[in-house]
């Protein structure tokens, strides 16, 4: 049966949704079953070629995919988040990773035969991570701060900069085929580079004078991104992708506007773009394989894991804090990811056009290193993490949705029982006070796309939501079920039970455990603190237990948590009743005096 375009594009919608669901569900990347079903509906089965199917609309659909992608990507990349990084990302960005370009070169040269141009191409596209893979392999590897650290940030940084280096490449190769001179190219870096800061200032300017009303805001920005891709390559051939790359890092640090909107619009955008992207581009493999291919990306991934990445790693963190332990499992751990991915489709397509030697080669090379770095290393990274004895120890932090006087209250608290607390929240005056109290806190939406690059949630074992917005407590503790499991996720009620409607109880319900006990909300917290409550904590004995400590406070004393003596958090919820017992640790909401408490 023939099936028409419009369903076939339905079907990819779908296939990429449930590829998705499946990396997230087993904790994987999503690129890898991405990949994989795509290569069983393509070269596998022949159920889908591409070529055939999208006919002409195949090269300008995944050019204008793939400027998106890098958009999105590089609008991550915050210039004043740069002083973070330690000596050893430092090391891991610059001649660590230009380390790992030379040898991944030399490597494609040797071991597949291609041309220099080509394999210098494929060196610049796999030394990239990226935080789409990466983040998931943390969520199971679990390692110390430092390496989790280390390793998000390489990503983060790689990610736009990587790109950006393998569209300069790309450009080197096709300056030297056409024949153009040196001057040629730069002026191509220079259109591409001038196009993407004009673009970005340009829409900063409009956002900034709100001549964009803030419900056209997203589509603004798609528009001028494909609008400056196009006519970038339209003035000079093949600086479309540098110029949309310039404009993701202008626009994400002009500090003058908020792209928050944009970014989770974009975000959105390009999953759908990659679901449908990397099943087309892993359709169109051919199967077998180029005699030898096969076995030279076999060779070249092996290659890569067991010498490049340590070597490039040992050489990137000399003279750093880092133990052997720590730098062993960053020469392991190295999943290649989207851009890799996406970029190398895009170039092979142009090369293959231009009668480039090896351009044909060069998406299976990529291909079978990105699914062996995912695979391997998500099998062995945890048990390898163990070994070196470089995993964290089981989560005991507690991520904080809100920053008022409530959650503030809370988190210091617990931090002065050496709980590691971070503050979300998109409230800067509150999460400014936050961090003069000494909190650790994350400016911005913690369910965001930039929460997931840039909020560490190594060590946070529970989620709690405390902040006056009822609506987005749900989403926030819906999110955080998937991430932490539903039974560390914690919500304060805004509205009291009797002011509750039977959709909000139902959702209560369906959502999270309420914390402390179903009548403190949010605002009654607030009012107690106000009256001069406070947070009280207690190690309980043989002879003063949580009975003698509520005597001690008022029967009005609320349980808030419990540490028992191996460390592990207990919080008070509506759900299951919290027993102190000896040799806990508790903290409590008590009254401003004894008695001024009915007794």
């Amino acid at each position: 049966m023939t099936l028409d375009l419009g369903t076939i594009l339905t079907l990819l919608l779908v296939i990429g949704f449930l590829a998705q669901w499946l990396g997230w569900r087993v904790h994987l990347p999503a690129i890898l079953p991405l990949l994989l079903i795509g290569i069983v509906l393509g070269p596998v089965t022949g159920w889908f070629n591409p070529d055939e199917t999208l006919e002409p609309l195949l090269f300008p659909a995944v050019s204008l995919a793939v400027a998106i992608i890098l958009f999105e990507g590089s609008l991550t990349l915050r210039f004043s988040e740069l002083h973070e990084i330690g000596r050893a990302v430092h090391g891991m960005i610059t001649y660590g990773a230009a380390l790992a370009v030379l040898m991944l070169t030399i490597a494609a040269r040797w071991i597949a035969d291609l041309p220099w141009g080509v394999a210098f191409l494929f060196g610049a596209l796999t030394c990239i991570t990226g935080p789409t893979v990466i983040q998931p392999m943390l969520r199971t590897l679990r390692p110390t701060a430092r390496i989790a650290n280390a390793l998000r940030w390489e990503g983060i940084i790689l990610d736009p900069f990587g790109a950006v280096f393998g569209v300069l490449v790309f450009q080197a190769i096709v300056t030297q085929l056409e024949e153009h001179s040196l001057a040629i190219f730069i002026t191509m870096v220079a259109v591409g580079i001038a196009a993407g800061l004009a673009a970005a200032a340009i829409l900063a300017f409009f956002i900034y004078q709100q001549w964009i009303p803030e419900y056209l805001q997203n589509y603004a920005t798609l528009a001028a991104v494909l609008g400056t891709f196009t006519l970038s390559d339209a003035l000079i051939n093949e600086s479309g992708l540098l110029a949309v790359t310039v404009m993701g890092v202008a626009l994400g640090n002009i500090n003058a506007i908020h792209i928050d909107r944009i970014m989770s619009f974009k975000e959105d955008l390009s999953t759908l773009l990659v679901s449908v992207l990397f099943v087309i581009l892993s359709a169109r493999l051919e199967w077998p394989l180029p005699d030898g291919m096969l076995w030279a990306g076999i060779l070249i991934f092996l290659v890569a894991q067991i010498i490049i990445r340590p070597l490039s790693i040992f050489v990137a963190t000399l003279g750093s804090q880092l133990s052997w332990h720590e730098r062993a499992l960053l020469g392991f751990v190295s999943p290649r990811g989207v851009v890799a991915a996406a970029v190398s489709s895009l170039f092979a397509l142009r090369l293959d056009n231009l009668g480039i030697e090896g351009a044909n080669a060069l998406v299976p090379l990529v291909f079978i290193l990105i699914i062996g770095t995912v695979i391997l290393q998500s099998a062995v990274a945890r048990p390898l993490a163990r070994l070196l004895d470089v995993a964290a120890p089981e989560p005991n932090g507690v991520l904080i949705f809100g920053s008022d006087p409530a959650a503030r209250a809370i988190a210091t608290a617990l931090n002065q029982q050496k709980i590691d607390v971070i503050l979300a929240d998109d409230n800067w005056n509150a999460i400014s006070q936050a961090r003069m109290e000494g909190l650790k806190t994350f400016f911005g939406n913690p369910t965001s796309r930039n929460a997931e690059l840039h909020l560490d949630l190594t060590p946070i074992g529970y989620f709690l939501a405390i902040s006056g917005r009822r609506e987005l407590n749900y989403l926030a503790c819906l999110h955080y079920r998937e991430e932490l499991e539903r039974e560390a996720v914690y919500r304060m009620r805004v509205l009291g039970p009797n002011d509750a409607t039977s959709r909000q109880m139902f959702a209560d319900k369906l959502h999270s455990k309420v914390l402390f006990d179903q009548d403190m909300t949010q605002l009654k917290f607030n009012e107690l603190l106000a009256q001069g409550w406070t947070i009280k904590s207690n190690a309980l004995t043989n002879v003063f237990g949580w009975p003698e400590f509520q005597a001690q406070h008022g029967k009005g004393t609320v349980l808030l948590f419990g540490i028992d003596p191996a460390g592990k958090l207990k919080i008070a919820n509506d759900t299951h009743k919290t027993d102190p017992k000896t040799g806990w640790t508790v903290i409590a909401l008590v009254p401003p005096s004894h008695d001024k408490v009915d007794q």
